[in-house]
C-alpha cells in the first residue's frame, strides 16, 4: 500500500503506524476500486498536528512514493505503551467524532468515543477479511436470520482483540473505570430469544474459528419492546436502543437494493414471466464488524433498514396541507425495520410480517449474488453457484429465499427452471428450531398472491413438481396412502390438486338405485319402498345445515423448507429425532439424507471468560492455562479434581462475588433486598406456556403455603433460604404468558413483605430480560429451571450457559437437557417429569377423563384462586388447567401430571444444597462436563457437513 505526503514530502513513520482508516473520496455502485483515491487523516500522538495522505490504486503522480506496512492490525502506536495509544485515540474521537458537546467527558461521551477507537480496529481488521476472501475467491457461508442477539459490544471486542489490560488503565488515566464506561452501551434490540442468540454465537465461532460466513438481518429501530413490570403486570414501550446513535455499525449508503411489492406478473414479448409495478422500496445495508477471539479475522452482520427515494416524497401533497399523504410512502417503508415480530392479529399485522421476511430474503439474496458476480469477473458460471454460496435459513422466516433465489435466476438471469432448481437446492439449507405447530409458519396463499404474485406461481410450480414426484414414488394403487401422504407433504394446504390426480379420491355419491323394471324404488339400505306409502311432509320438509366452512388455502413454509433445502437439521438429538419421526416423517422416509442433528452451543467466551472472570481465573489455574477458552474439551480436566477442597473453596468464594453483584441488581430492578447466602434459584427465559413458568410459581405457591403452616422453627429445619428469580418477556398479544408474569409478581409482593417468611423464600421478576441482564444472573446461578414439557423445547441454550457456569439443573428430559445430563452425570441433575414419548399417551388419558390431579395440585389452585395474593382474578389462568380438552382447556402442557413429581424433586435439591461439598461437586462436574456445548464445536459440524466450506485465517 503506497502513501505520499501531500506536500510531496515522505509521511512520518509515526503517523503510519497510527494506521489511518482509508475512506474513498467517491464510489461507484459496481463497487470497482480500480481507480478511485481514497482520503485518510492520521495524526500526532497528541493529535495536535493533522497531515493527510492520497492513496491510489494507481501510482501517485506525486514525489517520493513510499511503502510500508500498515503496521499493527490493532492500529495500536507502539512506539509508546498500549495504554497510551489507546487513550490518544479515545480522545481524538471524543473530540473530533463525538455525538456530544465538547464541554467534559462524562460516562456516555467516554463510552462512544472508546467504541468509536475500536471501531478503527475492527474496520482494518475487516477490511483486510474481506478482500482476503475477494482474493481468493472462497466459498462463503450467509447465516440468514430474523434475530440476532447481540448483547453489548465493547466487552467483547476489547477481549477479543487481547486489549483489556490497555483500555482499562487508558481509561483509568482519562477518569473512568472500564466497567462503569461498558455498563453504558445499550444492549442491541435485534432479538428477543434462543433464536437469536444462538445467531450471535455463531458469528462469534464463526470469526474465531476463521471461517468465510457473514450474518444478514434486519436493523430493528424499536425491538421487540421494552418491558415494565407494574401493579399491573407488564406493559410494553418501545426499545430506544439507537436514540444516540450506534458506534458499532458502518452505514454503506452505497449498498442498496430494491424490494418489490404487489404489481403483477405480465408475459413479455419473449415469453418470459416478469413482475412490474406495485409499491417499491429501498433496503440499505449496515454493518457491524464481528471480531474473532485472538485472530485477525473480522466478518460481518449486515443489517438492512428500509426506505424509500426522497422523489417518493409528495412534495406538492404537503405544500397542499395533505402532510401525511405526503409521507406516506416513507412510512410504509419505514414501518418494516420498525418492530421485532409485529402483532399479527390484524390482516396489517401479518402483512407487515411477510414484508419483513421478504425483505431480509430479497436485498440479502441480492448482495449475496452481487458478490459471487463480482469475484466470477466476465466469464459467470451459475452452475458454479452453490460451489461458492452456501444460505443457511435459520428457522421459517427466511422461506422466501427459496422462491427469491428462483426467481432472480430464471427471471434476471434468464437461467432455466431446471437449472436454477437444482442451483437453488444445492444452495440452501434449514435449520428446525421448533416441534409446536404453530411455530411451523403458515401464511395465507391469499395474502401471498397479492403481495408476492410471482413467487406465489414460483411457489405453484415447485408444489406441482412434488406432487407428481409423490404420485411417481408412491403410485395409484392405494388411494388412501397417496392422499395421506399428499396431504401431509404438500407445500399448498387445501389447495386443489390437478384433475388427474384429484379424481383418483373422488367418492361416488351416494344415489337411489332403480330397479330393471322402473317401477320399484329401492332405498339406500336395499329394502324396498314404495313412494306413495310416504308422507307428504317427509317430501317437503327442508332441513337448513350450517355451511361447512371452507379451510382457508395456505402456504406451509416448512414443507417448502424441506422441499427446497439439501440439509434439513434439528438442535439437539431428542430434537432431530422427533423431526424425522414425527414433524417431517413422511419426507424422513422419501428423503433420510438430508436430514442431520447439529446440536446447539454456546460461545464460551461470552458466556464464562468474560461474564465471569473470578471462576474463569481459577478454570485456567486447574487446568494449566487459557486453552480452555478455544478448546473446550479441557474443562473436563476438572472432574478429576472436583472433591478437592482448595478448588471447592475456591469455587464457592467466586460464586459469592456473582451473587453480590446480582443483590445488587435485584436491589437496583426492583427494589428488593435478599441475601446470599440463599440457594439463588433462576428461570430465565420467554414466556411461554410450554417452558411453564407457571409450574415454577405454582411450585412456589406450593412452597409457602407450607412455610405458613409452619411455626418458625418448623420451616428453619424443613426447607432450605431460596431467592427464586424469574426474568423473560410475554409476547405482547399472548394474554396467557402475560397473566403468569402477573401471577408471578403478584406472589413476589406477598412473600416478600411477608415478615414471617423473611429470608427463607423471596421472589423476583427481574424485567426487561436481556444478555447483559443473563450476563450477570447466569454466573450467580446455583440452580436453574429448565421444566419445559418434554418433546416440546428443540434444543435450549441457556441450559447450556448455566451449565457451563457450574450451575447445576433441574429439569426434564426435553431438547439439550437430554445431552447435558449424558455429560455432567445423572447424579449431578435433578430430573422429574413425563418423557417425551409419554406424553400423547397422558393427553389421551386427560381427554377420555381418566386424568385423577394430585391432591397437592388441587390445593395450591383453591389456594391461587382464594386471593392470597391479591385481588386480580386468576380464573382465566386456572382455568386452562381444568377440563379434559378443548383449547385453553384440559392442561395441555401438562403442568398437574408433572406436579407431584417436581415439588419431590425440589425436596431432593434442598437436601443436596444442605451438603455445600456435595453441592460444589456437582457444580464443578457441570463445569466439567459443559465441554461439549460450545459453539465452536457446532460451527465445525455446520462448515464440515452442511456448508462445505474451510477456515481461512488472516496473517
Amino acid at each position: 500500500m503506497a502513501y505520499c505526503s501531500a506536500t510531496g514530502g515522505s509521511p512520518s513513520p509515526t503517523l503510519l503506524n497510527r494506521s489511518p482508516i482509508p475512506r474513498p473520496i467517491s464510489s461507484n455502485s459496481t463497487g470497482n476500486t480500480s481507480n478511485q483515491l481514497f482520503f485518510t487523516g492520521a495524526v500526532d500522538s497528541g493529535y495536535r498536528r493533522r497531515r493527510f495522505y492520497v492513496r491510489s490504486e494507481a501510482k501517485p503522480k506525486l514525489k517520493d512514493p513510499v511503502t510500508v506496512e500498515l503496521g499493527d492490525a490493532n492500529g495500536i502506536d507502539k512506539s509508546k505503551s498500549d495504554a497510551e495509544a489507546v487513550a490518544s485515540r479515545i480522545t481524538y474521537h471524543a473530540e473530533f467524532t463525538s455525538s456530544f458537546s465538547p464541554e467534559g467527558f462524562d460516562l456516555p461521551k467516554a463510552y462512544f468515543a472508546t467504541a468509536q477507537s475500536l471501531r478503527d480496529s475492527l474496520i482494518i481488521n475487516w477490511n483486510a477479511t474481506y478482500n482476503m476472501y475477494e482474493k481468493m475467491n472462497v466459498k462463503q457461508a450467509y447465516y440468514l436470520s430474523m434475530e440476532f442477539l447481540q448483547g453489548r459490544a465493547l466487552l467483547n471486542a476489547i477481549g477479543n482483540l487481547e486489549l483489556s489490560g490497555a483500555y482499562g488503565e487508558a481509561l483509568r488515566k482519562l477518569g473512568h473505570k472500564l466497567e462503569n464506561v461498558v455498563s453504558q452501551e445499550p444492549d442491541a434490540a435485534l432479538g428477543n430469544g434462543g433464536l437469536g442468540r444462538l445467531a450471535s454465537c455463531f458469528l462469534d465461532s464463526l470469526a474465531t474459528l476463521s471461517y468465510p460466513a457473514w450474518g444478514y438481518g434486519l436493523r430493528y429501530k424499536y425491538g421487540l419492546f421494552k418491558q415494565l413490570i407494574t401493579k399491573e403486570g407488564q406493559e410494553e414501550v418501545a426499545e430506544n436502543w439507537l436514540e444516540m446513535g450506534n458506534p458499532w455499525e458502518i452505514v454503506r449508503n452505497d449498498i442498496s437494493y430494491p424490494v418489490k411489492f404487489y404489481g403483477k406478473v405480465v408475459t413479455g414479448s419473449d415469453g418470459k414471466r416478469r413482475w412490474i409495478g406495485g409499491e417499491d422500496i429501498v433496503a440499505v445495508a449496515h454493518d457491524v464488524p464481528i471480531p474473532g477471539y485472538k485472530t485477525k479475522t473480522t466478518i460481518n452482520l449486515r443489517l438492512w433498514s428500509t426506505k424509500v427515494p426522497s422523489s417518493d416524497f409528495d412534495l406538492s401533497a404537503f405544500n397542499s396541507g395533505e402532510h401525511t399523504k405526503a409521507c406516506e410512502s416513507q412510512a410504509n417503508a419505514e414501518k418494516i425495520c420498525y418492530i421485532l415480530y409485529p402483532g399479527d392479529d390484524s390482516l396489517e399485522g401479518k402483512t407487515l410480517r411477510l414484508k419483513q421476511q421478504y425483505t431480509l430474503c430479497s436485498a440479502s439474496l441480492q448482495d449475496i449474488i452481487k458478490s459471487f458476480e463480482k469475484r466470477s469477473g466476465e466469464n459467470v458460471m451459475w452452475k458454479d453457484f452453490p460451489e461458492k454460496v452456501a444460505v443457511q435459513m435459520n428457522d421459517t422466516h427466511p422461506t422466501l429465499c427459496i422462491p427469491e433465489l428462483m426467481r432472480i435466476l430464471i427471471d434476471l438471469k434468464g437461467i432455466s427452471w431446471k437449472e436454477a432448481w437444482d442451483i437453488t437446492q444445492r444452495t440452501v439449507a434449514y435449520t428446525n428450531h421448533t416441534v409446536l405447530p404453530e411455530a411451523l409458519e403458515k401464511w395465507s396463499l391469499e395474502l401471498m398472491q397479492k403481495l408476492l404474485p410471482r413467487h406465489v406461481e414460483i411457489i405453484e410450480m415447485i408444489d406441482e413438481e412434488l406432487v407428481n414426484g409423490i404420485v411417481a414414488e408412491f403410485g395409484k394403487s392405494d388411494p388412501e396412502l397417496l392422499e395421506r401422504k399428499l396431504n401431509s407433504m404438500r407445500i399448498l394446504e387445501n389447495v386443489e390438486l390437478p384433475s388427474s390426480i384429484a379424481d383418483l379420491f373422488t367418492k361416488p355419491k351416494e344415489t337411489s338405485a332403480i330397479d330393471t323394471s322402473g317401477l320399484t324404488k329401492v332405498s339406500d339400505n336395499g329394502s324396498l319402498a314404495d313412494e306413495e306409502d310416504e308422507p307428504v311432509e317427509s317430501k317437503e320438509k327442508k332441513v337448513d345445515l350450517p355451511p361447512v366452512p371452507i379451510p382457508p388455502k395456505m402456504v406451509r413454509m416448512a414443507n417448502l423448507c424441506v422441499v427446497g433445502g439439501h440439509v434439513i437439521n434439528g438442535v439437539a438429538e431428542i430434537h432431530s429425532e422427533i423431526v424425522k419421526q414425527d414433524v417431517f416423517n413422511d419426507f424422513y422416509k422419501l428423503w433420510p439424507d438430508k436430514f442431520q442433528n447439529k446440536t446447539n452451543g454456546v460461545t464460551p467466551r461470552r458466556w464464562i471468560y468474560y461474564c465471569n472472570p473470578d471462576l474463569s481465573k481459577i478454570i485456567t489455574k486447574w487446568t494449566g492455562g487459557e486453552d480452555w477458552v478455544l478448546n473446550t474439551e479441557k474443562l473436563a480436566e476438572l472432574r478429576k479434581f472436583a472433591d478437592n477442597e482448595d478448588l471447592q473453596s475456591d469455587w464457592r468464594a467466586a460464586k459469592r462475588i456473582n451473587k453480590l453483584k446480582v443483590v445488587s441488581l435485584i436491589k437496583e430492578k426492583t427494589g428488593y433486598s435478599v441475601s446470599p447466602d440463599a440457594m439463588f434459584d433462576i428461570q430465565v427465559k420467554r414466556i411461554h406456556e410450554y417452558k411453564r413458568q407457571l409450574l415454577n410459581i405454582l411450585g412456589i405457591v406450593y412452597r409457602y403455603k407450607k412455610m405458613k403452616e409452619m411455626n418458625a422453627s418448623e420451616r428453619k429445619v424443613k426447607f432450605t433460604p431460596r431467592v427464586c428469580i424469574f426474568g423473560g418477556k410475554a409476547f405482547a398479544t399472548y394474554a396467557q404468558a402475560k397473566r403468569i408474569v402477573k401471577l408471578i409478581t403478584d406472589v413476589g409482593a406477598t412473600v416478600n413483605n411477608d415478615p414471617d417468611i423473611g429470608d427463607l423464600l423471596k421472589v423476583v421478576f427481574v424485567p426487561d430480560y436481556n444478555v447483559s441482564v443473563a450476563e450477570l444472573l447466569i454466573p450467580a446461578s446455583e440452580l436453574s429451571q429448565h421444566i419445559s414439557t418434554a418433546g416440546m423445547e428443540a434444543s435450549g441454550t441457556s441450559n447450556m450457559k448455566f451449565s457451563m457456569n457450574g450451575c447445576i439443573l433441574i429439569g426434564t428430559l426435553d431438547g439439550a437437557n437430554v445431552e447435558i445430563r449424558e455429560e455432567v452425570g445423572q447424579d449431578n441433575f435433578f430430573l422429574f417429569g413425563a418423557q417425551a414419548h409419554e406424553i400423547t399417551g397422558f393427553r389421551k388419558e386427560r381427554a377420555e377423563g381418566k386424568f385423577v390431579p394430585d391432591a397437592r395440585f388441587e390445593e395450591v389452585k383453591e389456594y391461587v384462586k382464594s386471593g392470597a395474593f391479591g385481588a386480580y382474578n386468576y380464573d382465566e389462568l386456572m382455568d386452562s388447567l381444568e377440563g379434559n380438552e378443548g383449547f385453553g382447556r384440559g392442561d395441555y402442557f401438562l403442568v398437574g401430571k408433572d406436579f407431584p413429581s417436581y415439588i419431590e424433586c425440589q425436596e431432593k435439591v434442598d437436601e443436596a444444597y444442605r451438603d455445600q461439598k456435595r453441592w460444589t461437586r456437582m457444580s464443578i462436574l457441570n463445569t466439567a462436563g459443559s465441554y461439549k456445548f460450545s459453539s465452536d464445536r457446532t460451527i465445525h459440524e455446520y462448515a464440515r457437513e452442511i456448508w462445505n466450506i474451510q477456515p481461512l485465517e488472516l496473517h
